[in-house]
């Protein structure tokens, strides 16, 4: 199919894979190059292409940024309009072109999802208008004399199964591979790895035959399942980290098997549904490759809690450079292996005094930093214990990602005097994690902190409290 310069600004026919191939892959290099100048050059900031994916490296968002890089930002979005015009565009083409619904088009800008998403549109042949293509012959009879005609069953049930199978053992090869070989917990595991099972996993299901929605996504969200449950049967993973990464596994497992379901019912052309799966087998290792290759560096993140103390910050302070035993927590997540704060010590006082908050896994350790009685107290954190002992029926597991993936940098006790005696006592954490999305996992490091934070600041406030109590007279 010829394409002319003209054609790149239209919405409307079609485009073949040929170009649309060619003119995707000529135009990131583009957009990259242009942003890497601009970033380079004029903003003097580094970039790479996974800062693409990276969050603002600000622990407050947007509102965070400087005017400079707010400028930064700003500038890329606007040279990403004409790019996002041609690419959107050509995706709308692309899949009428192989008689895929046109809402798919919004997979362009999913992170990660959508290089997936570009590869299949690649890579995936334009619907003829008959199914008899080329031969006469139906493509379900030339499907049965295939490899993996022959390897899958015909019947629903053993398809289903042997399904199952596929994408579970190569889900969990790829998860192995992340974790205790590159030893990266990134978008390739998180993202594109439960997309691509997901969607595998029903292709493989609906090979010899049309299936209906519900087994399909039935069979999707099984293949995490799945996985899952084979993580914790060979002692790879524990069910708290399981039970974190289930959400988003489950999602974009049902996802992918949506899309997988799309592309059975409508993708009639010869060799789609073996291409896509080469595409989705090759996709999540690949992508986990490259970030091996390029780390990304993680932001600095920071969590506030805060409660009202019904006494004077004299008082308060003196529970906060130490306190003493705290009960046994009853908060579900501690109680299932998240690591919590037990007590506090210190040797020394003011700047260079070394604080000790004990917690069940461990200490940290925290050199004081500011001593302002009794305003802020402040530290760094140069020794940080295990996030967390794993729950499993086993007798120990211990994952990579409970050494050096998640890290408090430091922490602090801010005291503001309140009208009636009382005082604010607001405790502050920044810490970094090297997990992606780091928004996603960022809802579970905020929640574990604000829980540890409500911890030691109730028991900070019913210490002062009961301290601020005046004493009973003596009869």
């Amino acid at each position: 199919m010829n394409l002319r310069l003209s054609d790149l600004w239209r919405w409307d026919g079609t485009v073949d894979r040929g170009p649309y191939l060619t003119i995707g892959v000529l135009g990131f290099a583009l957009k990259h190059n242009l942003d890497r100048i601009v970033a380079t050059a004029v903003f003097h900031q580094p970039w790479g292409i996974f800062n693409y994916l990276a969050p603002l490296d600000t622990p407050t968002g947007i509102q965070g940024l400087s005017r400079e890089l707010a400028t930064f930002y700003a500038t890329l979005v606007a040279l990403a309009l004409p790019f996002i015009w041609v690419g959107l565009g050509l995706t709308l083409r692309r899949l009428r072109a192989i008689r895929l619904p046109t809402w798919l088009a919004v997979l362009f800008f999913a992170p990660v999802l959508n290089l997936v998403f570009f590869l299949l549109l690649a890579v995936i042949p334009t619907h003829p208008d008959v199914e008899e293509a080329e031969t006469g012959e139906p493509l379900t009879a030339r499907r049965r004399r295939d490899v993996l005609g022959r390897i899958l069953p015909n019947h629903p049930v053993g398809s289903a199964a042997m399904a199952l199978l596929l994408s579970t053992i190569f889900g969990a090869v790829v998860t192995l591979a992340a974790t205790l070989v590159l030893r990266k917990y990134g978008w390739g595991l998180f993202v594109a790895n439960p997309f691509c099972m997901g969607m595998g996993s029903v292709i493989l299901y609906s090979y010899h035959g049309r299936r209906s929605f519900g087994t399909c996504m039935a069979v999707a969200s099984l293949s995490t399942v799945l996985v899952g449950l084979a993580l914790l049967a060979f002692a790879i993973e524990g069910v708290i980290c399981v039970a974190m990464a289930a959400p988003i596994g489950l999602v974009l497992s049902l996802f992918g098997g949506c899309l997988g379901y799309m592309l059975q019912l409508r993708a009639a052309a010869p060799g789609a549904l073996p291409r896509s799966l080469v595409v989705l087998a090759l996709a999540s290792p690949l992508l986990m490759g490259a970030e091996a290759l390029e780390p990304m560096a993680p932001p600095v993140l920071r969590a506030v809690t805060s409660v009202e103390v019904a006494a004077p910050p004299e008082v308060v302070w003196r529970n906060v450079v130490s306190f003493s035993e705290l009960p046994e927590p009853s908060e579900w997540l501690f109680r299932a292996g998240v690591s919590y704060p037990l007590r506090a010590e210190i040797a020394g006082a003011g700047p260079g005094a070394v604080r000790r908050c004990v917690f069940s896994t461990g200490a940290f350790v925290e050199p004081i930093e500011t001593w302002d009685e009794p305003r802020l107290l402040k530290f760094s954190v140069t020794a940080n214990p295990p996030p967390m002992e794993e729950w499993t029926p086993y007798h120990d597991v211990r994952p990579p990602h409970l050494n050096g993936f998640f890290l408090s940098h430091g922490g602090q006790f801010l005291l503001t005097p309140l009208p009636g005696g009382r005082t604010r006592l607001e405790g502050t954490t920044w810490y970094v994690h090297t997990m992606w999305p780091a928004t996603y996992w960022e809802l579970w490091s905020d929640l574990v902190i604000h829980k540890i934070h409500l911890r030691v600041l109730r028991h900070i406030q019913r210490l002062s409290e009961a301290a601020a109590q005046p004493k009973p007279e003596p009869k």
